[in-house]
C-alpha cells in the first residue's frame, strides 16, 4: 500500500481513541513506578494511542513502531518524549542491549498483519515476567461498510485494477481461538481476558462514513485504481452506505463498529 495520510486519519480521532483508551483501562500494571517501565506502542500511527501510554506511564520509556514514515512524523511532532522507529511488527522484537517491554500495546494495528496463530504467541513472549500485552483490532470484516467495498470492488470498471485489495487485512480469528493462543499452559500467562465491543457512532450523514474509511478500510480499493477512477468508486460505494445505514430520527447515520479486544498478562 501507498502511505499513511495522517491528516485523514485524525478526521475522526475522538472516535478512534476511544477504544484505545478503554482498551488501556485494562491493563494490569499496578504497583510499580511508571518511570521503572518500558512500554511499546505497536502500530503507533501519529501518536494518538501513544499520547494515552505517556500520560497514564509518566516517566516510562515509550517506544512507537510503525511502518508509515508520515505517521512516524506526526508521532514525533506530537510526543517529543517519545520514542519512534519504523519497523514491521510481523517480525519485531526489542533491539538487542534494551530491557524487554513491561507492555506492548497494539491499538487497531494488528489486523493489518497475517499470521495471528504465530503472532500472537511470539508477542506475549517477548514481554518480561508480569508484562502486559494488549491489543485492540476491528472485527468489521463483515459489517456492511467493508462488504459494500468488496461488492464496489467487483463492478466490471473496477475489477481489473483491484488485485488483492480485500485481502490486505488479515483475517480475524474467532474470539475463543484468540483465548486459547493466549491461555494454552506453555504460554505461562497470569490472566487472559477477550471481549467484543461494537460501538455505535453517529454519523453526520452517507459522506461522513465514506470519510471515516477513506483513512483506513477503504484506502488498500481507492489508491489502486486510475485517478479518473477513484471518484466513481467512491461515488458508487456512497450510494450503497446511505441505503445500508438509514438516517436515524435526528438524521444522523450509526455506524456500527465491532472491536476485538486480548489483554494477558505474563507470570511474574
Amino acid at each position: 500500500m501507498q502511505d499513511w495520510n495522517p491528516a485523514l486519519y485524525l478526521r475522526f480521532a475522538n472516535e478512534r481513541t476511544r477504544p484505545a483508551a478503554e482498551l488501556l483501562a485494562r491493563v494490569p500494571l499496578v504497583g510499580q513506578p511508571a518511570r521503572s517501565l518500558h512500554v511499546v506502542d505497536l502500530g503507533c500511527g501519529p501518536g494518538n494511542s501513544t499520547e494515552l501510554l505517556v500520560e497514564r506511564f509518566a516517566g516510562a520509556q515509550v517506544l512507537g513502531i510503525d511502518n508509515s514514515e508520515a505517521m512516524l512524523e506526526a508521532a514525533r511532532r506530537l510526543l517529543p518524549q517519545a520514542r519512534f522507529t519504523s519497523g514491521d511488527i510481523a517480525t519485531w522484537a526489542p533491539e538487542a542491549g534494551r530491557c524487554a517491554p513491561d507492555l506492548i500495546y497494539a491499538n487497531a494495528s494488528i489486523q493489518w498483519v497475517g499470521g495471528h496463530e504465530q503472532l500472537i504467541p511470539r508477542l506475549l513472549s517477548l514481554l518480561a515476567p508480569g508484562g502486559v500485552l494488549a491489543i485492540q483490532m476491528p472485527d468489521n470484516h463483515q459489517e456492511p461498510s467493508h462488504r459494500l467495498m468488496r461488492e464496489v470492488a467487483q463492478l466490471p470498471q473496477f475489477v481489473s485494477h483491484m488485485g488483492d485489495a480485500g485481502k490486505v487485512r488479515a483475517d480475524i480469528l474467532p474470539i475463543g481461538a484468540y483465548y486459547d493462543l493466549l491461555a494454552a499452559p506453555q504460554r505461562d500467562a497470569a490472566s487472559v481476558d477477550v471481549w467484543h465491543t461494537i460501538y455505535q457512532h453517529p454519523m453526520d450523514s452517507a459522506a461522513a462514513i465514506v470519510q471515516w474509511l477513506r483513512g483506513t478500510g477503504l484506502k488498500p480499493f481507492v489508491e489502486g485504481l486510475p485517478a479518473e477512477l477513484q471518484a466513481e468508486f467512491l461515488a458508487a460505494y456512497e450510494r450503497r452506505v446511505d441505503a445500508a445505514y438509514p438516517a436515524r430520527a435526528d438524521g444522523k447515520r450509526l455506524l456500527a463498529f465491532p472491536r476485538l479486544f486480548l489483554v494477558a498478562q505474563r507470570k511474574p
